[in-house]
């Protein structure tokens, strides 16, 4: 089996590493939640999908390439999909439509330039693949005869210069959050960039998604971080000049920031890092009520008190996070410093928590542990002994993708999505957009359950993240998410939201997008693409273009 970014085994058919996978007892657990909310009779065991060769390569490695473009099947197999809900039923179930012809993985920026160059001559579709984490349909061969070629950059994994003067690091595309993390480590530096997917995803999938970390206040897009930007195109090489800021016009770093491979491959960037925090506090506060909690949310982040997260679960959400009973919301809160010479920043860190939690104590919440130290960590989701609320919530960050798939496998329909929307709007909002889907999910599965949290919060509103767990039936299932998928859509373009806040749009969320985004601004960036790829090579039917539906 392919490696993994950071020598692990990556998981064939499921999210992340093999030897990360839920233990029996994970899984048991998972299976007995599932069995007392919908009954042992809902739940069932995924078939395999039916056997299939992988189809032979429309495409002749040319001779040049040879070290760097493989046809192994199992490669090939890997990259066929991304890890959304219809990906892991396909991986499961159904089977794969459609598979790269060919992958390249080349070790250098030439070598990636020239796979570029050549998809380009030849009139092939060249998707490039990050970590394949895509949600959205963002890495999956679209419908269509052009042949397919997997551009993966994993190779290009290096931190190559640190300035810790400026505070910012250079760093290869490929290089995955582990990677980028082990080799900041030793300079005392941190991106301070989690996201969800942090184990495999790559910097330059983060860039590409305009993807957000897990820390909900401060530096949350990668755009913050980002200094300049260094890409291949099929009109040649795209690098912008390293600045803390510039107002020469359009930002050439934010065109590509979010581009999701149609304008260019990312090769590598200047990220801003910072020091590793010297103090932490963490702490889970209870609400009673879910809109109390998150009504709390803009007077708190505009206190400038400046929590490091701060994050609203609904008493679902905090129950399948083991950070609370199933009857109270919980908001978890987090304040860190780094360094500061001649202070005491435990002290300092304290004084602010206990600030946050009495202006909370104001406002209906009631906190659920005492405040206290948070361990230090590489990203969230480490272990740790005790089982107070907020760190709960952070052991089962990263686990969650692992546990949908123990729901996959127990014959869930198992969906998330995420929007945005301003605070004067954003408690109706939310209530609007989970009555259209959970009416959508009675109708389609009979019966299931949609789930609220909050995972970012800005001065001027927050990001609703909604997840969706329903019974599904065997050989239905991609139709049943479809279904729901796209009445939860209407609902957030009818209430005015944005289709994705940090998922990206893919091919996926295409149709929405295209109802988002103001018409003159969808001519430019088209233009934009045909000038810098004028046969429309790079991951055709994202963004721009005629929308290429991927079933």
């Amino acid at each position: 089996m392919p490696a993994a970014p950071d020598g692990g085994r990556r998981a064939a058919t499921g999210w992340g590493l093999v030897d990360h996978a839920p233990d029996a007892e994970e899984v048991a657990g998972t299976r007995e939640l599932l069995a007392g909310r919908f009954g042992e009779d809902a739940l069932w065991t995924s078939p395999p999908p039916p056997p299939a060769p992988t189809p032979t390569p429309r495409i002749r490695i040319p001779d040049a390439l040879a070290d760097v473009v493989s046809a192994d099947a199992a490669v090939r197999r890997l990259h066929a999909v991304g890890r959304s809900f219809a990906d892991t039923v396909a991986l499961r179930e159904t089977g794969v439509a459609r598979t790269p012809d060919l992958v390249a993985r080349p070790g250098d920026e030439a070598a990636a330039a020239a796979v570029l160059d050549w998809c380009h001559d030849e009139g092939l579709a060249c998707i490039p693949f990050g970590g394949g984490t895509s949600v959205v349909g963002g890495v999956t061969p679209p419908a269509g005869d052009a042949p397919v070629v997997t551009l993966q950059l994993r190779g290009l994994d290096r931190v190559t210069d640190v300035d810790p003067v400026s505070g910012a690091a250079l760093v290869q595309a490929g290089a995955s959050g582990p990677r980028l993390e082990s080799q900041l480590r030793p300079h005392g530096l941190t991106m301070r960039f989690f996201p969800q997917s942090f184990e495999l995803s790559t910097l330059g999938g983060w860039i590409a998604t305009r993807a957000a970390g897990h820390y909900a206040t401060g530096p949350v897009h990668v755009d913050d971080l980002v200094e300049s930007v260094t890409a291949i195109t099929p009109a040649g090489r795209w690098a912008s000049r390293r600045l803390p800021g510039s107002g020469a016009g359009p930002s050439p770093d934010r065109l590509l920031i979010g581009s999701e491979g149609i304008l260019g491959v990312v090769t590598e960037a200047w990220v801003r890092v910072q020091e590793r925090p010297a103090a932490k506090m963490s702490a889970a506060i209870r609400f009673a009520d879910f809109d109390d909690a998150v009504r709390a949310l803009a007077p708190r982040v505009r206190t400038g008190l400046q929590p490091s997260n701060c994050r609203v679960l609904d008493p679902v959400e905090a129950l399948l996070a083991g950070a609370g009973d199933g009857r109270t919301s919980v908001l978890v809160l987090g304040a860190e410093s780094p360094p500061i010479a001649g202070a005491d920043v435990q002290a300092l860190v304290e004084g602010r928590m206990a600030a946050m939690t009495a202006l909370l104590a104001d406002l209906g919440g009631e906190p659920a542990a005492a405040n206290r130290p948070a361990p230090d960590r590489t990203a969230p989701g480490g272990a740790d002994a005790d089982a107070d609320a907020d760190q709960a919530w952070r052991r089962s960050f990263l686990r969650a993708p692992y546990l949908r798939d123990v729901m996959v496998d127990a014959g869930m329909v198992v969906e998330t999505f995420e929007t945005a929307m301003t605070h004067d709007r954003l408690v109706g909002f939310i209530a609007d957009v989970r009555a259209a889907t959970q009416a959508a999910v009675a109708e389609v599965c009979g019966d299931g359950i949609v789930t609220c949290r909050i995972t970012h919060a800005y001065p001027d509103g927050a990001a609703p993240y909604l997840t969706v767990i329903a019974p599904g039936r065997p050989a239905a299932r991609a139709a049943q998410w479809g279904e729901i998928k796209a009445a939860a859509a209407e609902a957030i373009m009818a209430a005015g939201g944005t289709i994705t806040h940090h998922h990206a749009v893919g091919r996926d969320h295409r149709p929405w997008y295209d109802a988002q985004r103001p018409e003159p601004f969808a001519a430019a960036l088209s233009a934009a693409k045909a000038a810098v790829d004028p046969r429309g090579c790079l991951n055709p039917g994202v963004l721009v273009g005629p929308a290429v539906r991927r079933t």
